[in-house]
């Protein structure tokens, strides 16, 4: 799984709110948020943490979001939520909703899940937006009169933290496979490409290493990568640790391990060559 951003841009003209998806870690703009991902079972609630790290106070909203995975790893905005989409919703109880921070100050979210009765057995999930309200920018009359020419604007960036939140419900499970490894590029880097497949009705959430023999750590590694459960496939690519990109030709292996608070678990594994 990726932790996705987004960028927010404000116009100072009539004008609807623009998005730019693009991803980032934990933090973006002066917004820290901990944890990255939340797992609820319908018993037991949480606490979010958001963090104020700049030197000026903030404001920020949270609200529900929808996104779906694409084959190529990506999310991708919902526009027509599914029945299932807006059950998770409904399930998904968080406040506050609207917070101020001082500059270095926390805050804790309180999130939990409200599961009607009947409510079959399942993973549902929603996504949570931490977005930044930018603060209100008085009119300044000019000193002069000017002549107006054309349409004059005023571009405020305003950052938000997207992080995703399911509900899992009865005794899931999931298994996952690697295939087709390979030597690829990402962002003009040499890096090892795979298809990652999943079966069950749960998602997977962890790490892949790739493992060279006689070479104690691995020689390129992704954290947080999840394969969520509207895909049975997906593809990963992963940058190629400087340090062993003239040692790429030869035999490797390539892992999945879920992660959890108290270690991980390989859950799958294969061996590749690579030419």
């Amino acid at each position: 799984m990726k932790l996705w951003t987004r960028t927010f841009v404000a116009l100072a003209v009539a004008a609807p709110l623009l998005t730019l998806p693009m991803p980032a870690s934990a933090g973006v703009g002066d917004l820290l948020v901990a944890p990255t991902r939340v797992v609820l079972d319908g018993r037991k609630g949480t606490e979010i943490i958001l963090n104020n790290i700049g030197e000026e106070p903030a404001t920020y909203r949270v609200s529900v979001e929808f996104r779906r995975m694409t084959a190529e790893g990506g999310l991708e905005d919902v526009v027509a939520p599914s029945a299932a989409e807006k059950l998770a919703e409904e399930m998904i109880v968080y406040a506050p909703r609207r917070v101020t921070l001082a500059p270095r100050e926390p805050q804790a979210i309180r999130l939990r899940a409200r599961v009607p009765q009947g409510v079959a057995d399942g993973e549902y999930r929603v996504h949570l937006l931490f977005r930044a309200i930018p603060p209100a920018t008085p009119v300044v009359q000019a000193s002069a009169p000017t002549e107006a020419k054309g349409v004059s604007f005023q571009i405020t960036p305003v950052y938000g933290v997207t992080i995703p939140v399911i509900v899992r419900l009865g005794n899931l499970s999931a298994t996952a496979a690697i295939a087709d490894v390979r030597l690829d590029t990402k962002d003009g880097k040499k890096a090892v490409s795979l298809e990652l497949s999943r079966k069950g009705n749960r998602s997977t959430f962890g790490e892949v290493r790739v493992l060279k023999p006689g070479v104690k750590t691995p020689i390129a590694l992704q954290r947080t990568v999840a394969v969520y459960t509207e895909v049975d496939k997906r593809r990963v690519t992963i940058p190629i640790d400087e340090r062993f990109t003239g040692q790429l030709s030869g035999p490797v292996t390539v892992q999945y391990a879920e992660t959890f608070d108290d270690g991980a678990k390989v859950i799958a594994e294969t061996q590749a060559v690579l030419r």
